[in-house]
């Protein structure tokens, strides 16, 4: 499980929802499940070592917290997610080749109270409008999207809320013990000492190749 922040949008028509990255991958929109794209080489399926390509997701809620602060990405909401498949290690966090949305935690509208739907932000790309959280009276009469609309249109049992100041941000439930919270991040540390393993045992397997 990660937590990573994200931006909500809208087609063109109103049909569909997905979400775009706030940096590498600001052009591709996915869906609340969905397989990661290189968008800068289609030669190879992400992640790969050498590339940023893969969903990327923080292990730690107070990172992607802390990210948010930036006033560049003041108006993304935060994301908890599932990474599965072929995943690479970085710093504070992993690339996975897939991931499914599970929560979707939306701030406080810019006037300061809480976020009641989601507005058309002025932003957007082809085919896709960009969405931000607003209270019911800044949003006016402006077409928007009740956060249960879109969890709807959004489908896969989805749930969306506000990210209620002094709350659990990501919406997970009660805070989870110590060990709990181990369970996941040596499951991680065991699977990629086994990778490396596997990688070490290729090499060797192509010198013995080699040697006869």
């Amino acid at each position: 499980m990660g937590y990573k922040l994200a931006y909500p949008v809208v087609s063109a028509d109103g049909t569909k929802v997905g979400f775009t990255g706030v940096s590498l991958g600001s052009s591709h929109v996915y869906d609340v499940v969905a397989d990661g794209i290189c968008v800068l080489s289609p030669r190879h399926h992400p992640p790969v070592r050498f590339c940023n390509c893969g969903f990327y997701s923080f292990t730690s809620v107070d990172s992607a917290l802390a990210l948010a602060c930036d006033s560049r990405y003041r108006s993304a909401v935060l994301l908890e997610v599932l990474g599965s498949g072929r995943y690479v290690r970085y710093e504070e966090g992993l690339r996975c080749s897939r991931q499914r949305i599970r929560t979707v935690r939306v701030g406080r509208c810019s006037c300061g109270r809480a976020a009641d739907v989601l507005v058309d932000a002025g932003t957007g790309q082809k085919g896709w409008r960009r969405l931000v959280g607003a209270c019911t009276l800044c949003a006016g009469w402006r077409p928007a999207l009740t956060l249960d609309a879109f969890a709807r249109m959004a489908g896969h049992d989805l749930h969306v809320g506000r990210a209620e100041a002094g709350s659990d941000a990501s919406g997970s439930g009660p805070e989870e013990s110590d060990p709990d919270r181990m369970v996941p991040v040596l499951a991680a540390e065991v699977a990629l000492l086994q990778a490396r393993l596997d990688e070490l045992q290729e090499h060797v397997d192509r010198l013995s190749h080699l040697e006869q």
